[in-house]
């Protein structure tokens, strides 16, 4: 069997409400080339006046020959470097800032400046048994792609490099 890994999908995300909202949906909509979703609250938070089924953000996800071009130019935004502590079991997410520093992206005057934030889900041969609906079966905990196998993948693939714990701690006594 094999147990080699792939990345499954990239989630592209924004939040705002009103026009900030309208603004990141136009934004997501020019960076991917597809329309992205309306995400509604199911919480009420009055502190931040979030009631139930108020839009509050925008996503889109991304899957198969898509993955491979975007993800190089989004890589090359943040230097191909990540925080090791941004990487998780079976997905690893940054956020850009500014969508202006993206290679080949020119500044939308009706947007302004606004970033988002990009997830990036892996998983191997077999990850279908617990999704599908007929004959659903529970996967065992080996079938999860680990932080190691995620940061070898990446560094492999697309020049990503992890910058290691030890190392963060090192910089922060220097200055």
């Amino acid at each position: 069997m094999s147990r080699d890994i792939k990345i499954d999908k990239i989630v592209l995300s924004a939040g705002g409400t009103a026009d900030k909202l309208e603004k990141s949906v136009k934004l997501l909509k020019i960076i991917s080339g597809m329309q992205p979703v309306k995400i509604k609250s199911k919480k009420r938070i009055p502190s931040l006046n979030v009631r139930p089924g108020l839009e509050v953000g925008c996503k889109v996800t991304l899957r198969r020959e898509k993955i491979a071009p975007l993800l190089k130019r989004l890589l090359q935004t943040i230097n191909n470097e990540i925080k090791e502590k941004q990487i998780e079991n079976n997905h690893f997410s940054f956020g850009i800032p500014e969508y202006i520093e993206i290679p080949g992206a020119e500044y939308q005057r009706d947007i302004g400046i606004l970033g988002f934030n990009i997830t990036v889900s892996f998983s191997r041969n077999g990850k279908r048994v617990s999704k599908r609906k007929i004959k659903r079966g529970k996967i065992p905990k080996r079938q999860e792609v680990s932080k190691e196998e995620i940061a070898d993948y990446m560094n492999k693939h697309y020049d990503l490099k992890v910058i290691r714990k030890e190392k963060q701690e090192g910089e922060k006594n220097d200055s």
